[in-house]
């Protein structure tokens, strides 16, 4: 089984680059046999996606989608240092999303066989 690594840098609204990674997240955790282990890490302005409870006027949910990877057992994790530097560390996140470090996003990468960064 390979361990795919997705590192997205962008805010969830805005641009589509976490959309279109969730995406493809939700895509390979729907393979016919589970070829691919998907892991999930959240840096800069990506890490605003785990605040629940968000309502865009229209079009992808953000939080349904991470909901749904969470569901097939892909692990999240977002950058504390990026809450932290947002004031956003006091926040309650979307439950099965965890706080994580650098040491840890360095540990996923040394372990995957493919990193996607959006």
């Amino acid at each position: 089984m390979q361990h795919v690594l997705i590192i997205v840098n962008d805010a969830p609204y805005g641009s589509e680059k976490l959309f279109n990674a969730l995406r493809l997240a939700i895509q390979l955790n729907e393979q016919e046999s589970p070829t691919a282990k998907v892991s999930l890490f959240l840096l800069s302005d990506a890490i605003t996606a785990v605040l629940p409870k968000q309502n865009p006027a229209e079009g992808y949910n953000i939080q349904q989608m991470l909901e749904i990877i969470i569901a097939q057992k892909t692990e999240v994790k977002f950058c504390g240092s990026c809450m932290h530097a947002r004031g956003l560390t006091e926040l309650t996140v979307i439950d099965g999303c965890e706080v994580a470090t650098m040491d840890d996003l360095a540990q996923w990468v040394l372990t995957a066989d493919k990193t996607l960064t959006f």
